[in-house]
Order: C-alpha cells, then sequence, then structure tokens
C-alpha cells in the first residue's frame, strides 16, 4: 500500500499506529478508507466513537434521535454539561472533528428503523451496535444479515457487560453466527429493565464500548483475532472475563436451513411492545378526583428505594422484582391503584398479579408519577 495518501500531519497523528508491528501504514490505511455506522452514541457509543474516530476511521456515521440530558453525563463521556439539550449527533460530530479533523462523521438524527435500516446500512462496512433496547438490536442484527455487514455488538447492565461480532466473514468465507443463535427470541416485555431503571456502573460503558471499538479496527485492519463465534461476559466487580461459545443454529429463521424472515419486520411488535393492553387505566385527574372524595384506596408504588426517596406519593413502596412476596398484603375489596415513574413497570406488575394471583381491582396510573408531579407539584414529597 502507498503511504502518499497521508498528509505531513496525519503522519503525526497516527505516529503510534505506524510504529506498532504488525500494523504500520498498511493498516493505518485501510482505517482511513473504511465506513463505520454507530447505532446509539450513548453509554457504549461515546467510547465506540472516540476511539474509531481517533484511531483514523475515515468515514463515522452517527445515527441517533436524543438529546443529551444531565442523567447521561455519568457514563457519556462524549458529551458535557454544556451540551444540555442539544441533539446528541450534532455534539458528538462537533467532538469527534474537534479530536480528528482528518476524518468524515455523517449524522443521522432520527431513529433506525425497518423502513430505513437497509439503506442507510448499506453504505458502511461494518455497524458497531450501541444500542439499550431489544427492538432495535434484533432490527440492527436482521439488517446486517440482510445487507451482508458485520454487527460489532455490546450491551451493560449494573456491573456486568458482554461482546461479541455477529455475521462476521472470515477469510475462508464461512459466516459466523449472529445475535438469533444467541438469543432467538427477545425475553418478555418490561422483564429485563433498562439503564434508568435497574442503573449502571458508569466506567462499564467506557470498557464494554471501547472492547467494541478494537473489534472494529480488528474488522478492519485483519489486525488480531476477530471475536466471532463466542461473546465474552465480563465482570466489572471481579474484573474476570468469561468466553462462551456461538454456533449458527439451523433453526435461524434469517440464515439457518429453512429462513422465513426475508425483510425487516415490525420489531416493536415482535418484542412484545406497544401491543394493546387490557390493564384498567387511572387518569391522573381520576386519581386526584378519587382523593378529593376521600374514597379509600391502596397506592403502591413499584419502582425503586433511590426513585422513592426523589419523590414519591406515599404510596406503600414494593420494587417490581419483589411484587410476588408482597401478593398477600395488597387488597382485594377496594381500589389498589399501582404506579412507578411512567406506567411502564406498573402496568407489567398489574399484568403478572393478575395473571398470577387472579386480582380484578387493580388500576395502573397512566403516565405515572411524573404525570401526576406534572400537573400536582404541590403534591410532591
Amino acid at each position: 500500500m502507498s503511504n502518499n495518501i497521508f498528509s505531513d500531519k496525519e503522519f503525526e497523528h497516527y505516529s503510534r499506529h505506524f510504529a506498532l508491528p504488525g500494523f504500520g501504514p498498511e493498516a493505518q490505511e485501510k482505517l482511513k478508507k473504511s465506513r463505520v455506522l454507530v447505532v446509539g452514541s450513548g453509554g457504549l457509543g461515546s467510547p465506540l466513537l472516540l476511539y474509531l474516530a481517533a484511531a483514523g476511521v475515515g468515514q463515522i456515521g452517527i445515527i441517533d434521535f436524543d438529546r443529551v440530558a444531565p442523567s447521561n453525563l455519568h457514563r457519556q463521556v462524549l458529551f458535557d454539561g454544556s451540551q444540555i439539550g442539544e441533539a446528541k449527533v450534532l455534539a458528538a460530530k462537533k467532538r469527534l472533528e474537534g479530536i480528528n479533523p482528518y476524518i468524515q462523521v455523517k449524522t443521522y438524527e432520527q431513529r433506525l428503523t425497518s423502513d430505513n435500516a437497509l439503506e442507510i446500512i448499506s453504505g458502511y462496512d461494518v455497524v458497531a451496535d450501541g444500542t439499550d433496547n431489544f427492538p432495535t438490536r434484533y432490527l440492527v442484527n436482521d439488517a446486517c444479515v440482510l445487507a451482508g455487514k458485520p454487527n460489532v455488538y455490546g450491551s451493560v447492565y449494573q456491573f456486568e457487560g458482554q461482546v461479541a461480532v455477529f455475521n462476521y466473514r472470515d477469510k475462508e468465507g464461512n459466516t459466523g453466527p449472529n445475535y438469533r443463535d444467541l438469543y432467538p427470541s427477545p425475553p418478555p416485555a418490561g422483564l429485563v429493565p433498562n439503564c434508568a431503571e435497574s442503573g449502571v456502573l458508569g466506567v462499564l460503558p467506557g470498557i464494554i464500548g471501547s472492547m467494541q471499538a478494537l473489534e472494529v479496527i480488528k474488522i478492519i485492519t485483519g489486525v488480531g483475532e476477530v471475536s466471532s463465534g463466542k461473546i465474552v461476559l465480563f465482570d466489572a466487580l471481579t474484573l474476570v472475563s468469561r468466553n462462551f461459545t456461538i454456533k449458527r443454529k439451523s433453526g435461524n429463521p434469517l440464515n439457518g436451513e429453512r429462513p422465513s424472515i426475508n425483510k425487516l419486520i415490525d420489531y416493536e411488535a415482535f418484542c412484545g411492545i406497544n401491543t394493546a393492553s387490557n390493564v384498567k387505566q387511572l387518569s391522573v385527574e381520576a386519581f386526584r378526583s378519587l382523593q378529593a372524595q376521600g374514597e379509600k384506596y391502596q397506592l403502591i408504588d413499584v419502582r425503586e428505594p433511590y426513585e422513592y426517596e426523589r419523590s414519591n406519593l406515599g404510596g406503600e413502596l414494593v420494587p417490581l422484582a419483589r411484587i410476588d412476596s408482597y401478593a398477600k398484603q395488597i387488597v382485594r375489596d377496594k381500589k389498589v391503584i399501582v404506579h412507578c415513574e411512567m406506567g411502564g413497570r406498573s402496568e407489567q406488575a398489574i399484568k403478572h398479579l393478575e395473571d398470577n394471583f387472579g386480582f380484578s381491582n387493580l388500576f395502573n396510573l397512566q403516565g405515572g408519577i411524573n404525570a401526576y408531579l406534572a400537573k400536582y407539584q404541590e403534591d410532591l414529597k
């Protein structure tokens, strides 16, 4: 490969790569000519984007519809307090171009959907998944398989993280397993809490996202062994990593023996999200009226203790994970109003109690405590 594609300033920027045995200008040129799409610019996307930009990936695409919020800053090191309220993709682009002015950053301030995923992904060599929800993970996976792109996957939960490379085609032309070989179907909606509900150690996404960036670089340059056909589990509390083998499954609906998926589907429906609910709902106005009229009721708060301490309506604190052990203390002779922060966890709790304990007097507070306090702030405790 020719080294004259690098300017003198680029030589200085990448000097440590040029000096690296087995890497050198040849690998750096591959990076310069590569195109990588990062889906999500949050906890995982932040270190991913920082290190891919610094390393010299020639074109980086960022797709994210979110804006910078104060709760992001303990782990999303791409941003700072001066960018609160800004579109993440625009804030990220400015930061990355400041780190490395010799790359191009393309932004997509939108959701990745079944309608746009194949068109967007087709323009890149590698996709790195920095998302935190199951519908988008399955969407990214399926789009990468259909488009023939490697998918560098990462996820975090509290103190643990996972990294894997899916749909990677090796030098012999063999394609490795994909996300559906590891997780054929998603967990029931709401069973696995997100970071807002369960928390995450701030440094953990930095570790996992950096590992994803490493895998992207190995795929592009051919240096090192790509983590295809296995998943790495990392425990931040012990610094122990475990590797588990993943094999392709004949029943995979994308590329198994009898494929049944040849186009992108409705992934929210597939993951059981936004499906019609028969849980009885109570508006915040109706709840307020019930209080004013002196009607007797039981109020249950299924959030976590730290959320309850921040603000509460005086209900009985029963975190969702402990709802079974509390079932005997839930009354059946009057209305029971169940709430969480926004209404999702409380609806899940009600479904579980109705299905497993036969309750018929449970009501979900629509919009949760957030909706209530937005209208009746004087009730804040």
